[in-house]
């Protein structure tokens, strides 16, 4: 997919480097077209990987995607300067009266503070309600899945006695659903928290639907049965060496880390980790964006309020 994003955000080389279609803004202009209208809320502290990441997801289909990152005013990012968040973030006070086909609200390492210790807990909950009117389908990957099923749902989250960390396999539990379309039975997926969601707490609700999930690491993808909301506990979105950066960031801060599971070749941290789980992690998106954004988004965003998506019988008209 053509992203379209500014030239000289630090993705846009990145991405060109890797032979992925990135749309400047000057050829992007030139089309006309309409194109998706996606919003990503950034709460991880290293919010040039995150973007980047999550480009290069967003790129595995045929239509334009025009991108709006996101930042909070409640809360000051100390790992990303302010020369780029001034330069490429607007605060939701500037987007808040614009709609969008799309959302993504990423994680944040604040799982093991309760939702309400966290100092932007207010202005996140203001963006989840904003959403339900605003945006036509929002993606929730970790901790922002857990914030949005606690906030939407009350489902709590629980402490694990170790962290969940490494790859692992899941099941996919209905293939009837778009958003796994073309998946394998079974797939591998990274997962790096401390905390979890539970089965119970979720089939007592019936607007949600457990799609996939682990032996080991329990529940993986859950989705609002309109669609309009999808929650992944885990991080399709991460790099090769990702987890490889949170294992020796730990331990070169004395922390007592285990090395995660089913990772590094035999074990050993020496061995560059494989990439076992981008054909997934892209069909994943990209499934997203055709079957729940641009298969069934209005083409006028103001009547998306009325709209809900039937995944059983997919609505093909544009």
């Amino acid at each position: 997919m053509p992203i379209k994003i500014p030239n000289s955000l630090p993705a846009t080389q990145i991405l060109d480097n890797e032979n992925i279609f990135v749309m400047t803004q000057y050829r992007a202009l030139r089309q006309d077209i309409r194109p998706l209208r996606i919003a990503i809320l950034n709460l991880m502290p290293t919010k040039i990987v995150t973007e980047t990441q999550l480009l290069r997801m967003l790129s595995n289909s045929p239509i334009q995607v025009e991108v709006e990152l996101v930042q909070l005013s409640s809360h000051v990012s100390k790992n990303t300067s302010p020369e780029h968040l001034l330069a490429f973030y607007k605060s939701f006070d500037e987007i808040k009266d614009q709609r969008f086909d799309g959302l993504i609200i990423t994680g944040a390492p604040v799982e093991l503070l309760s939702f309400d210790e966290v100092d932007y807990w207010d202005e996140l909950c203001t963006i989840m309600e904003w959403s339900k009117r605003h945006v036509f389908s929002t993606l929730h990957i970790c901790w922002g899945a857990q914030a949005a099923l606690y906030y939407h749902y009350g489902v709590p989250k629980y402490s694990l006695s170790q962290k969940q960390f490494g790859i692992f396999w899941h099941e996919v539990l209905n293939k009837k659903c778009p958003l796994v379309r073309g998946f394998d039975d079974y797939f591998l997926a990274p997962h790096s928290r401390h905390t979890e969601i539970k089965r119970q707490d979720i089939e007592k609700i019936g607007d949600l639907e457990i799609l996939c999930e682990s032996s080991k690491a329990g529940v993986f993808i859950v989705v609002q049965k309109t669609g309009r909301q999808i929650y992944i506990t885990g991080h399709l979105e991460y790099d090769s060496e990702t987890l490889a950066t949170e294992y020796f960031r730990d331990v070169d801060k004395g922390l007592d880390i285990e090395i995660p599971q089913n990772y590094f070749p035999n074990n050993d941290p020496k061995i560059p980790a494989p990439l076992m789980w981008r054909a997934h992690a892209s069909l994943l998106f990209s499934n997203w964006l055709n079957y729940y954004v641009y298969q069934t988004t209005p083409y006028d965003l103001d009547h998306l309020e009325t709209m809900d998506i039937k995944y059983e019988t997919p609505n093909y008209t544009v």
